[in-house]
């Protein structure tokens, strides 16, 4: 079996050891961003949802300023976003390279994109249901975590897989750029190389993980479903 991956990816079969360190950077960098996104997406998309105009907490000067925010980070490009935040990186974390110096910017980069994404999902949630809630008294946060999270669980889910597979052509960005991960992995070896199968294998990397991803998201969703 070793001899005929040898054959078929010889590049790539040189160096195991650097595919796989390229993988658990993509992997890690995926993880923490995703997580950090994950929540700060979240609480922007619900605080945008509850401050609009008839919301349970309506604030306009809230809801003006975060919506404003949000549409001025989705504007900028994410190689336009890496290079504006180096100063940020560097006194956040010391660094601008490496996966610890794309962590902050790919954040960045995502949770306008997701909070965008929730408010889209809570939208969809039948207003009756809010008004039937208030009119049995519950309060503003109980309404926050017992109808718009509780009943928007797969709308939600949908939202993260967009936004986690969206994720991972930034990861593959920030690596191209010096963050590591198969970013820079495809792009030192297989493009400035020429090395061919490289390219082709880490492309089939990426392709697995949306994959597997989108197989997960989808059953969150399709078990949530009511």
């Amino acid at each position: 079996m070793q001899e005929l991956l040898r054959q078929i990816m010889p590049n790539l079969m040189s160096k195991p050891d650097i595919f796989l360190r390229s993988v658990g950077e993509s992997l890690e960098m995926l993880a923490w961003s995703g997580i950090l996104s994950f929540l700060l997406g979240l609480f922007l998309g619900v605080v945008v949802t509850v401050t609009k105009k008839g919301g349970v907490m309506e604030n306009g000067p809230v809801s003006q300023v975060l919506d404003k925010v949000i549409n001025f980070f989705r504007s900028i490009p994410f190689i336009i976003l890496l290079a504006g935040l180096i100063p940020l990186t560097r006194l956040v974390v010391g660094t601008a390279i490496g996966v610890r110096g794309a962590i902050l910017p790919l954040v960045f980069g995502t949770v306008p994109f997701f909070a965008r994404q929730v408010e889209a999902a809570l939208a969809e949630l039948d207003g009756g249901i809010v008004e039937a809630a208030l009119a049995m008294g519950s309060g503003p946060l109980e309404i926050i975590f017992r109808v718009y999270l509780k009943e928007s669980i797969a709308p939600i889910a949908r939202a993260t897989t967009i936004t986690a597979i969206s994720l991972i052509g930034l990861t593959a960005m920030a690596g191209a750029v010096g963050a590591g991960g198969l970013g820079d992995f495809a792009i030192r070896y297989g493009h400035q190389r020429n090395q061919i199968d490289v390219t082709y294998v880490t492309v089939l990397t990426l392709v697995l993980l949306v994959s597997v991803i989108q197989i997960v998201g989808n059953l969150i969703a399709r078990k949530n479903t009511h």
